[in-house]
C-alpha cells in the first residue's frame, strides 16, 4: 500500500539536499540525475503494486490537455 502521507522525519533537510543534488547541472544532466533516483528508489521499494500506485498518483491531473496547455502559456 502506498503511504501518503508525511513520512520523512526532516522534510526541509530531504528538499534542500534534493535541491543541492542538481545544484550546477545542466536541464540534461538533472533529468538523468531525477531518472536514476527515481530507479534506485523504485529498486528500493520492489513491490510492484506500491510502485504502480505512486506512478498512478504522479500522473494524476496531467491529462494531455492540461500538459498542452501549460506547454502553450
Amino acid at each position: 500500500m502506498l503511504n501518503v502521507e508525511p513520512n520523512i522525519a526532516s522534510p526541509d533537510e530531504f528538499y534542500e539536499e534534493l535541491i543541492e543534488l542538481h545544484r550546477g547541472l545542466s536541464d540534461e544532466q538533472s533529468t538523468l540525475v531525477n531518472a536514476k533516483l527515481i530507479l534506485l528508489l523504485a529498486n528500493h521499494i520492489g513491490d510492484m503494486n506500491v510502485l504502480r500506485a505512486a506512478m498512478a498518483a504522479a500522473r494524476e491531473g496531467q491529462d494531455a490537455s492540461s500538459t498542452s496547455a501549460a506547454v502553450g502559456s
